[in-house]
């Protein structure tokens, strides 16, 4: 049984579904499967999201999936309605907006808030020193690291200044979220913790809870 995730880019499809399964496979009584899709950026998710989804959905193979989840970064699109300002408002609008447009009881939609970068946030010691000192106060609530200056932007304006080269997704990326403790990102970050809490009972739902 799987997962079908799908994401905007390159660190979402390499390093994050490790990251997930721990927290999930600590909780089931077997390994759960997490398949990324990778779209070419957040217009092509949107514009594919719900034939997409209806692909695995409907497929040979559906049996298997256990729900399709698609994750958005929440900066970045420009697809909020011009009264839909704050985070939770975009959220809330764009969760309802694609669930509906997939209409299936086997798709979620949520978003990273405001950027996946936010959950390495939430373990400062990850980062060498020079960086760890320098990340603002706000940091203790990573989801709040906003538009101004979203997690990916205040990690490579640091790595800039400390280190003189740019802080590179792909590669850090998928260094830290390998050593990122699921627990401490998800007792730090909401947004998060509901997305884990969904594909809990998702899974456990298809049959995957622990045997009493």
């Amino acid at each position: 049984m799987k997962f079908i995730r799908f994401v905007e880019g390159h660190t979402e499809h390499k390093a994050v579904p490790a990251f997930l399964k721990r927290w999930l496979d600590a909780r089931l009584r077997e390994p759960v499967g997490i398949k990324s899709v990778r779209f070419e950026g957040w217009p092509e998710l949107v514009a594919d999201m719900q034939k997409k989804a209806h692909l695995y959905l409907a497929g040979a193979n559906s049996g298997e999936v256990i729900a399709v989840i698609s994750l958005l970064d929440l900066y970045g699109p420009t697809i909020y309605p011009r009264d839909k300002q704050t985070a939770g408002e975009r959220c809330n609008w764009g969760k309802a907006h694609f669930e509906k447009q997939v209409g299936h009881h086997k798709f979620r939609h949520f978003f990273a808030i405001h950027k996946t970068e936010a959950w390495l946030l939430s373990e400062p010691k990850l980062f060498p020193a020079e960086i760890g000192e320098r990340l603002p106060g706000k940091v203790s609530k990573p989801e709040t690291v906003n538009f101004d200056q979203p997690p990916a932007v205040l990690l490579d304006n640091l790595y800039r200044q400390t280190k003189g080269r740019s802080y590179k997704k792909v590669v850090y990326g998928s260094q830290l979220f390998a050593k990122l403790n699921p627990e401490v990102a998800y007792d730090k970050c909401p947004a998060l913790k509901a997305l884990l809490d969904e594909m809990l009972r998702l899974a456990k739902d298809a049959g995957l809870a622990r045997l009493q």
